[in-house]
């Protein structure tokens, strides 16, 4: 028999499973990797930034479509399945990015396929969260997959840093050794295997999840669901002005969450170009980040039960906001405007504790995030929120890269390029005046009509 705490655990491990596609592919290991094989940065940052561009569009235009027919049709697992294969198959075909006979296209698309079925198959797992639990506990349930989801990315990113991803120039890990398993690092096999570990990673620990996790809608789809699906999810487009708190949220959440992904995306970057960081120093900032994001994501799932989500989000935002601000007054120079000695460790101290306060109010705004839009989802269209959820977050994902780059471009200054994602995180607690902290409630009963 399958209880509440084993449905809880199974449910938390989809994040942990989940997790090392952000961690090693997007962000640490294999991106990096990729702009290492082409000797045109540029033209490596623009094939990147294509093939993720491309993902997102494929993902905001059917995210909603497929939630609401999740919603009509049951038996979110089936979907589950499906896009859990997309994921295993894209990241495992990652290892074909050999140095000097790789095809830069088939590696996108392949890199697009996974992340299309890491975001799909998040949209049906979220819109689980409210059978896990009451309104009360559901912060709190959501800050411990997210704190339990960093844990499974810190230590996947520890395993490859350690064992497998070798130095370009030694051919060592960073513990000094070959690569494991016999891996040639002549042929960068070590970091290559990034791919099929992080498809092995999520097969294996997707098993509890499989196991523990039941739908309790009934399956069986009605004749032209789809048609149908599509309907529904026009006509709760038309009815998002009646219901003002969720309209409202959708728009905050649009712009914050872009800015931090915009931290995400441009935080090794900016270290890289203002402080001369290196691969490893760019690592060490990679951990403290996921360890203060699962720390932090876990202490504000009970600040979230305790408070609500909305002041949980609004004070992340604020922090996001000053360490958005800060960055700019850091450099080898200087330190908020106070010149430092040449070969200073200071400027890296202080830019090491903006990577743990961009991991810890991170952490917990996602969290939050994810709790805030269950009170704010029609609870019989849940699936169909989460794909209008993952449709704000796509929708504009554009505009902080886009304006980062046109900022620095005009101000030749990598410092004064951020600042758009100052303006951002703004907006975003703009807008989150106008969210209810429960919801549109009543209002639910005429947008369903």
């Amino acid at each position: 028999m399958t209880t509440k705490r084993k449905r809880i655990w199974g449910w938390f491990f989809f994040d942990w499973a989940s997790q090392p596609y952000n961690t090693l592919l997007l962000t640490f290991i294999f991106a990096p990797y990729i702009k290492e094989l082409m000797a045109d940065g540029a033209a490596a940052q623009s094939a990147w930034g294509f093939g993720i561009g491309t993902a997102g569009v494929v993902i905001a235009l059917l995210a909603p479509v497929l939630g609401a027919l999740a919603d009509m049709s049951g038996n979110r697992m089936r979907w589950i399945w499906l896009f859990s294969g997309a994921y295993v198959v894209g990241s495992f075909a990652l290892w074909w990015a050999a140095p000097g006979s790789f095809n830069l296209y088939v590696i996108l698309v392949f890199f697009a396929l996974g992340m299309i079925g890491m975001e799909f198959a998040t949209i049906f797992t979220n819109s689980m969260l409210p059978d896990l639990g009451t309104k009360e506990e559901i912060g709190r349930i959501s800050g411990n997959g997210w704190a339990f989801g960093y844990l499974g990315g810190l230590v996947s990113l520890v395993f490859m840093l350690a064992f497998l991803a070798e130095n370009s120039e030694t051919g060592k890990t960073l513990i000094g050794i070959d690569p494991i398993f016999g891996l040639d690092p002549q042929e960068r096999e070590g970091t290559r295997a990034v791919g099929p570990l992080t498809a092995i990673w999520y097969a294996v620990f997707m098993i509890p999840f499989f196991l523990w996790v039941r739908d309790p809608k009934p399956p069986g789809a009605p004749p032209g669901a789809v048609k149908r699906a599509l309907a529904e999810v026009l006509t709760t487009l038309r009815a998002l002005p009646r219901t003002p708190s969720l309209f409202a949220y959708l728009g905050s959440s649009m712009f914050y969450r872009d800015a931090l992904n915009g931290m995400y995306v441009f935080g090794g970057i900016y270290a890289a170009g203002v402080l001369e960081w290196s691969v490893v120093d760019t690592g060490i900032f990679g951990i403290l980040a996921i360890i203060a994001g699962a720390l932090f994501a876990w202490i504000g799932g009970f600040a979230d039960s305790r408070f609500g989500p909305k002041p949980v989000i609004t004070g992340s935002i604020l922090v996001l906001t000053f360490v958005a601000i800060s960055i700019i007054f850091v450099s080898r120079e200087s330190v908020y405007g106070i010149p430092v000695a040449s070969g200073s460790v200071l400027p890296d101290v202080t830019f090491y504790m903006f990577g743990a306060m961009i991991g810890a109010a991170g952490g917990i705004i996602q969290a939050a995030s994810r709790s805030m839009m269950v009170r704010q989802a029609n609870p019989e269209r849940m699936a169909e929120s989460f794909g209008l959820y993952a449709l704000a977050g796509k929708a504009t994902s554009f505009i902080a890269p886009l304006s980062i780059g046109v900022m620095t471009s005009w101000t030749q200054s990598q410092q004064l390029g951020v600042t758009p994602l100052v303006v951002l995180f703004l907006l975003g607690l703009f807008l989150l005046c106008w969210v209810k902290p429960n919801g549109d409630g009543a209002s639910w009963q005429g947008s369903s009509d």
